[in-house]
């Protein structure tokens, strides 16, 4: 298995959030996130991990909260970390909270239309 890196997960912004995401080739898991919140930072290491193991399945992207509110608040994240799937303008599935790797590929895999 390969490393990931961090051009593996793309950091969204209202600037990019149409392109990466409504007209992408591959469904999107995000993660709406912040710095200063510690589970977030816990997330990083496990979205690169399922990052890497998703490839070609699903590409994954951080939203930060604190810099994208509008978007935080189309989606209703009321916690963090949150993290939604979408395939184009369809939400596939969201849940907040600490994940490890494995149980994040597990769940994209369950929900990605093949």
């Amino acid at each position: 298995m390969n490393n990931a890196s961090a051009k593996d997960v793309i950091e969204l912004t209202e600037g990019n959030f149409r392109k990466e995401v409504l007209e992408g080739d591959l469904p999107v898991l995000i993660d709406f996130w912040a710095p200063w919140c510690g589970p977030c930072r816990m997330m990083t290491p496990i979205l690169h991990e399922a990052a890497a193991k998703l490839g070609g399945i699903a590409r994954v992207a951080k939203l930060n909260v604190d810099e994208q509110p509008r978007l935080a608040e189309i989606f209703g994240v009321r916690g963090i970390p949150t993290l939604v799937l979408m395939n184009k303008d369809t939400v596939l599935d969201s849940w907040s909270g600490v994940t490890p790797a494995n149980a994040v590929v597990d769940r994209v895999k369950a929900k990605v239309p093949r």
